[in-house]
């Protein structure tokens, strides 16, 4: 499996700010609180066949086995970089995840294997064809009635947050990330297959509105 493409934005975009990815993201998302209420909403079940995509450092994927052991946890990313540092943390900890190198908009999985798709701050560093093309994998490796939490940064709920998201924007480019300060995920999310979208919450942080999105796969 070759890393990426040219559209490939790694986390934090540039690779030598990887190793710093944890602390920064902890320091000013509020991440502790926002990926708690996606596995909440998640509504895991025991063996359960979870896939986190851009998974990271594995930070959502360690936090879910944590909370249901029985799970079978998956986490992809296209950064061999960042995924070494998941790996570890899994060793470290114990855990018995599944992390792979592979694209979200080809994901190298059979149709209908997993429960539940999660994933958290990694559509803005999409372009529009591969946001389209990432729903319909997840759409396509859900299992029929299976259901899909995703966490990114949302439509700015005011001008406050608004101007924070500027920052986000210098950083990870204005192309990706201006779906996203659009809106316009959910319409993705529907034209994907979707249904029963929902925005279950919206966290303030220093970088605008983190959103959390809801959707499920039709039994």
């Amino acid at each position: 499996m070759e890393q990426q493409d040219t559209d490939y934005i790694p986390a934090l975009r540039f690779p030598w700010l990887t190793n710093f990815y944890d602390p920064v993201v902890a320091l000013t998302t509020r991440e502790s609180k926002f990926k708690s209420l996606l596995i909440t909403l998640a509504d895991i079940q025991n063996g359960d066949a979870i896939l986190d995509i851009g998974c990271g450092t594995g930070t959502l994927a360690l936090d879910v086995k944590n909370k249901v052991p029985t799970a079978t946890v998956y986490g992809i990313d296209g950064d061999p970089q960042i995924l070494e540092i998941a790996k570890r943390k899994a060793l470290l900890s114990n855990s018995e995840i599944t992390f792979q190198l592979a694209l979200s908009y080809d994901l190298p999985f059979q149709g209908e294997l997993f429960d539940c798709c999660l994933s958290t701050l990694f559509f803005h560093h999409l372009n529009l064809e591969n946001k389209k093309q990432t729903l319909s994998e997840m759409h396509r490796v859900l299992k029929p009635g299976g259901r899909c939490c995703v966490a990114d940064w949302g439509k700015p709920t005011n001008i406050l947050m608004r101007f924070l998201f500027f920052q986000i924007q210098m950083l990870d480019g204005f192309d990706t990330t201006q779906h996203n300060v659009e809106g316009l995920l959910p319409t993705l999310m529907e034209s994907s297959g979707f249904t029963n979208i929902q925005v279950m919450e919206e966290v303030p942080t220093i970088f605008g509105t983190m959103t959390l999105y809801s959707m499920r796969k039709e039994a």
